[in-house]
């Protein structure tokens, strides 16, 4: 904004500037960002902020991410792992399954949403989710757990 559009240029000559003369308009009264929290400004901070301070939970010292990492796939999007035309040679093949290495496609557990075709497959991951494992039986197919 220009200079001359300013409430200040309009004020000149007012003492206080609209901040009032018992007030005043002094630089941080009540303390800078969330200072006061747990002292002037507490009823704020329960009110709009609850469980702000404090500590939950138990620590886990030199945490490492590798441990917990487990990247899922669910059924309804196993068969995109391999191209549409290995699912219709072996539509005809049933003396045969294709072999889907899900953690080749880097998952590591199959969960079991969506439904699979009719159509019997060999799954190879780490972990299986219970109706992931009975979903892919009652197609005929087998799982595999992999190390």
């Amino acid at each position: 904004m220009t200079t001359k559009n300013k409430k200040c240029r309009k004020l000149r000559g007012h003492v206080s500037a609209g901040h009032g003369r018992i007030g005043k308009h002094r630089k941080h009264p009540s303390g800078r960002g969330n200072a006061g929290g747990q002292h002037h400004h507490r009823i704020n901070f329960d009110k709009y902020h609850p469980g702000y301070f404090g500590k939950v939970g138990m620590r886990h010292f030199h945490l490492t991410k590798q441990r917990y990492w487990c990247p899922t796939i669910n059924l309804d999007k196993l068969w995109t792992l391999v191209s549409e035309q290995t699912r219709c040679i072996y539509k005809e093949k049933t003396d045969k399954a294709p072999i889907i290495d899900v953690v080749r496609s880097g998952y590591y557990k199959v969960l079991g949403k969506g439904h699979l075709p009719a159509q019997p497959v060999i799954v190879k991951a780490k972990f299986f989710s219970r109706q992931a494992e009975e979903k892919i039986k009652s197609v005929g197919g087998a799982c595999v757990l992999v190390a």
